[in-house]
């Protein structure tokens, strides 16, 4: 293990994001979709699996409580908290359903859910994206290269340019920040 190949591939990654107008416009078009919703009394939704579902919940919390600076909080919230909701669809229905059957709970028309999948391709996350699509709900991917099954799903994809699964979830939650502070500054700005 380099530790400093590690850090320059790292960089190289981000590097191209920067380099990619059309990534960074999707991520500026992103993050006005968000604002949007959140002025429309819309949620912003996440979802992800393991280290996914870390940052679904860790950007979730970015906007319902606060990021650079205090201010009210925003209606976002990551669908995999409640564990005995979680375990209990797993158990009766499929791990493939605990997105989709809290969507359809607690999901309206112009919510904004934010699928979290480095391969693109966890089914759960899938099946959520095919249950918005059906309920007006707009659908974000945040993959890796490929962008996966989610690709063809999403109605707006940031496909992060690269295969190694640690270097995309650096790259997603670099991408997660960014849109929290363009949100956060956006609907609160601060007085000068």
């Amino acid at each position: 293990m380099d530790i400093k190949e590690a850090i320059r591939e790292s960089i190289e990654i981000k590097k191209s994001i920067l380099s990619d107008a059309n990534l960074i416009q999707t991520i500026t078009d992103v993050a006005e979709l968000c604002t949007e919703a959140f002025c429309m009394g819309n949620k912003v939704l996440f979802c992800g699996n393991g280290g996914s579902a870390a940052d679904a919940q860790h950007l979730a919390a970015e906007l319902s409580g606060r990021f650079y600076y205090d201010r009210l909080p925003l209606p976002a919230e990551a669908l995999h908290v409640n564990t005995s909701y979680l375990t209990a669809v797993a158990n009766d229905y499929s791990f493939d359903e605990v997105y989709a059957r809290l969507l359809r709970g607690i999901g309206q028309e112009g919510d904004v859910l934010i699928g979290i999948s480095t391969s693109g391709n966890s089914t759960n996350i899938v099946r959520a994206f095919q249950i918005a699509h059906e309920m007006g709900i707009i659908t974000v991917g945040l993959t890796g290269e490929s962008g996966g099954k989610l690709g063809g799903l999403s109605d707006y994809l940031i496909n992060v340019p690269s295969t190694d699964t640690p270097r995309i979830q650096e790259s997603h939650i670099m991408i997660g920040h960014i849109l929290c502070e363009v949100v956060e500054s956006s609907l609160f700005p601060k007085e000068e």
